[in-house]
Parts: structure tokens; sequence; C-alpha cells
């Protein structure tokens, strides 16, 4: 789906209703902008990460690695 909509002199864009209902977004949420080169930009919503604490488990080496180097790794294993 591709949604147009237009930034305003203070780089403010409202969020078209579409992709409100698409993303599940309400007020007060949070969105995530990604931007990696060569790709188009991504966009997400912020999920509940309180929520799913304990949900994934988590090997020794990585305990308590700082998140970029996790996310670093993530990247390089799934381009691989």
């Amino acid at each position: 789906m591709r949604v147009p909509a237009k930034i305003t002199s203070k780089g403010q864009v409202t969020v078209p209703k579409q992709v409100r209902e698409a993303l599940g977004l309400a007020p007060g949420d949070t969105l995530w902008f990604r931007l990696e080169p060569g790709r188009p930009a991504e966009v997400s919503k912020t999920e509940d990460f309180l929520a799913l604490a304990g949900s994934v488990n988590v090997p020794p080496a990585w305990r308590g690695a700082p998140w970029e180097a996790i996310e670093r790794e993530a990247w390089r294993r799934r381009r691989a």
C-alpha cells in the first residue's frame, strides 16, 4: 500500500487514516523510522516490549550485550 502525506513547514505529518488503521495506531503511540542505505524507509509502531518480557530465550553469551551489537549480528545473519 502506498499512501501519500504532506509535510508541514514545521516538519509535521498527519498519518493517513488507512495507515493508522493498518498499523493499529492510537493517540499517544510512538512511531519508529528505520533508514538504511539503499533500502526504502520503514515506519513501524513501537510495540509494548514489557508485555514481551521473558518470551524470548536469550543465549547466555548474549545476556547483557548492548542492543546495537545484537541488532547488528541479527542483520548480518539475516543477510547471509
